[in-house]
Order: C-alpha cells, then sequence, then structure tokens
C-alpha cells in the first residue's frame, strides 16, 4: 500500500507544531503565553451562544441546502449590503464548514493541473496546499515591506505566464496583519480580469482592519469586481473559531459547479451553527463585534509600543487583522530558532515565517496579539528579557 502523492508532498503546519510544544509545556505546569495561535480569546458574541442553545432543544435539525440555509444566505448578502454598500445575490453565496471549505470548494472548481496561481510570500500556507493538491503550481511573488508584504500590479504582470489560472489576494493578509492599498488591489483586478484569470480575494480579517479617516469601514473587492471570488468567515470578525462556519461570494457562473461539489464532499455545513450564525447579524452581536474590534487595535498599539521598547523592529506596520510580523535578524538567530528558544527558555509561543512562504522565512516571526492585554503584557516581558539576553551576547 502506498501514500498518494499528493498526502507525501504537503507540508506541516508549523504553527499547530509550535501549539503543541506549547500545550506539552503546560502539561507539565508551565505557564505558556500562546501568541503563536489565530483565535480570538472572546468567543462567539453573547446572541449566538444563545440560539445555539435554543436550535438544540431536541427539534429535527435536517441537512441544509448544499449551498447553505436559504436564511444565513441572505443575511450575508444583508452584511454587505448594510455594511459594505455591495448589493450581493444570496443565490451567489455558499455557506461552507469554515473558510477553509470555502477555499477548497473553489480551488477544485478554478484549478486544473499545470494551472498556475499567483500569490504574494509571504502568505497563509493552507492556500498553497490547496493549490497543490488539485495540480496547480504556486507562483509565489517574493513581496517586500515596500510593498506591505502585499503583491502589487508589477509584480503579477512580471510573474504571468500562458498557464496563470488565478490571483490570489489576502486583505489583511495573515502572516503580517497588513491589507493591500485599494488602488493596487483593483489595477490587479483589472489585469486579470482582462486575461481571463479569477481573482480569489480573502477577505476574513476584513472586518477587522482599520476604518478609514472618515469612520467608514473597509472596501470589499466586490465594490469594484463584482465577479470576484470572496473567502470570508465566522471565525475572526466574529469569533467563531470552532463553529467552523465560513462562505464564499461567488461569481454566478460558478455557483452549479460548486454546489455539485459540495453535494459530493461535504453534503452541506453543520445545521445547528448555520441556524445559531443568524443571530451574528442582529444589531445586539455586531456592536459586539465592533467593540471587539477596536479592542484588538488596542492590544496591537500596545504590541507595536513594546516591540518597539524592545528594538525589535516590525517593518510594516499592520492596520487589520491580529498579526505583527516582526524581524529576528538583529537577534543573532533564524526565525526557526528563535521561536524554539523563546518557547524553550521563556515559555512564549510564537510561529516562524518557515509557515508562510520562503523570501522571509529565515528571519520574520509573527506573533499573534488574539490574547488578552494581560497575556500580551507578560508575554512580551518575557520576550524582552530574552531578547536582552541574546542582543548582549551578539557581537
Amino acid at each position: 500500500m502506498k501514500l498518494s502523492h499528493r498526502a507525501q508532498s504537503a507540508e506541516p503546519f508549523h504553527a499547530l507544531a509550535f501549539g503543541q510544544q506549547a500545550a506539552d509545556l503546560e502539561a507539565e505546569g508551565h505557564r505558556v503565553i500562546k501568541l503563536s495561535i489565530g483565535e480570538p480569546d472572546f468567543g462567539a458574541p453573547p446572541a449566538v451562544r444563545d440560539a445555539m442553545r435554543e436550535v438544540m432543544d431536541g427539534r429535527p435539525l435536517p441537512y441544509t441546502s448544499s449551498l447553505g440555509l436559504p436564511a444565513l444566505r441572505a443575511a450575508i448578502a444583508g452584511f454587505y449590503r448594510d455594511r459594505h454598500g455591495v448589493d450581493v445575490d444570496p443565490a451567489r453565496i455558499l455557506v461552507a464548514s469554515g473558510a477553509s471549505t470555502a477555499l477548497l470548494l473553489v480551488t477544485a472548481a478554478t484549478t486544473d493541473p499545470g494551472d498556475e496561481v499567483i500569490l504574494a510570500d509571504p502568505s497563509y500556507p493552507c492556500n498553497r496546499e490547496m493549490v497543490a493538491g488539485f495540480g496547480g503550481r504556486v507562483v509565489a511573488v517574493p513581496a517586500t515591506a515596500e510593498t506591505r508584504f502585499q503583491l502589487a500590479r508589477e509584480s503579477v504582470e512580471r510573474a504571468w505566464s500562458d498557464h496563470t489560472s488565478a490571483v490570489m489576494v489576502a486583505s489583511p493578509s495573515n502572516p503580517t496583519g497588513t491589507s493591500i492599498p485599494f488602488d493596487e488591489l483593483t489595477a490587479i483586478c483589472e489585469l486579470a480580469r482582462a486575461r481571463g484569470a479569477w481573482r480569489i480575494v480573502d477577505e476574513i480579517y476584513l472586518d477587522l482592519s482599520d476604518h478609514g479617516p472618515d469612520g467608514e469601514p473597509p472596501r470589499s473587492v466586490l465594490t469594484v469586481d463584482p465577479d470576484a471570488i470572496v473567502i470570508n468567515s465566522f471565525s475572526k470578525y466574529f469569533g467563531m473559531t470552532g463553529w467552523r462556519l465560513g462562505w464564499a461570494v461567488l461569481p454566478e457562473a460558478l455557483v452549479p459547479a460548486i454546489e455539485k461539489l459540495a453535494m459530493h464532499w461535504f453534503i452541506c455545513a453543520s445545521a445547528p451553527a448555520q441556524h445559531a450564525a443568524l443571530a451574528a447579524f442582529t444589531p445586539e452581536s455586531l456592536a459586539v463585534a465592533e467593540e471587539r474590534r477596536t479592542e484588538l487595535a488596542a492590544r496591537r498599539a500596545l504590541v507595536l509600543a513594546e516591540l518597539e521598547r524592545i528594538g525589535i523592529p516590525v517593518p510594516a506596520v499592520p492596520d487589520g487583522a491580529f498579526y505583527v510580523y516582526f524581524d529576528v535578524a538583529g537577534t543573532g538567530l533564524g526565525a526557526w530558532e528563535f521561536c524554539e528558544r523563546a518557547l524553550a527558555e521563556t515559555h512564549v509561543a510564537f510561529t516562524p515565517g518557515t509557515d508562510f512562504g520562503t523570501h522571509t522565512a529565515a528571519t520574520h516571526v509573527r506573533l499573534s496579539y488574539a490574547a488578552s492585554r494581560e497575556e500580551l503584557r507578560e508575554g512580551l516581558a518575557r520576550l524582552g528579557d530574552f531578547v536582552a539576553r541574546l542582543t548582549s551576547r551578539t557581537p
């Protein structure tokens, strides 16, 4: 018997590996500060939790449509209308078991063996693995602090080939927490559309972005490219990580293909989770989500101030999500050793850049500020002591 090439070639997700090491240290009785995993400490809004208790009252919970509960798809469409000023037909919305499942279905429907998908390096590792899993070739474009670790139109054009089938953008990005300038995103979408390629835009962290000077929320790509494929989730803005519920906004022509794949592969997302998620769009829950967005911005300010005090540079200041991507080259350690030693010696968990590509893998580390302020202060105090010991020994 043999494993498939797909299974053998998949890379490990190192953020989860460091999380396991942290759990092992906790089992030994150590207090570990986990700044490695992108999981908000808030949990679902109270109204969503109440709705889940109500729906689990013994009533029948049959399968929903493979595209999702009609009422939930309508509520998501209403969210785009009210928050982002975009009219989206609910028929174009897929509700899936997490954004990862939505992206898996989208990748399956748009990628053939030999197709090339352009994305930034650094970027979320699972996106690359999905493309490779369907026989696609990942074209990872090195991105620098000058472009906020995001793609630029010029870099996309240089990477383009006759085999390019899609461009994938995440804004704000994991691991950097930086957004792509909107005019740059518009230009990339125009280029890809003109050349007949899919535009796949990860907006999972969009609603955790800073608002503009006028108080307006950030714009969805759908405001300039109605046929872009958008991936989103209940995990981040609504704090519902373990609920495994996400969605995609699809071009109309793609819906039938996605529906067929969803029917065969997943049947449907969790029915009780879908029913409860309707409460995420109530005024009460949206107010809670906005309070949490403000709190995360305060945590970011705390982290940036402490990193500056410690002397660790942040080449591109984040404006959303809950990540800071910092440069450890000045400590004399590579990113992997830095994270290993920080965890072993100070019991603070970070994620090395190895997860996110090759361009900055050896020099950069991701910090998640989804933890509480108390945890952040303690973790950064330990980090400061650790870095001071390192730099005192660096010639």
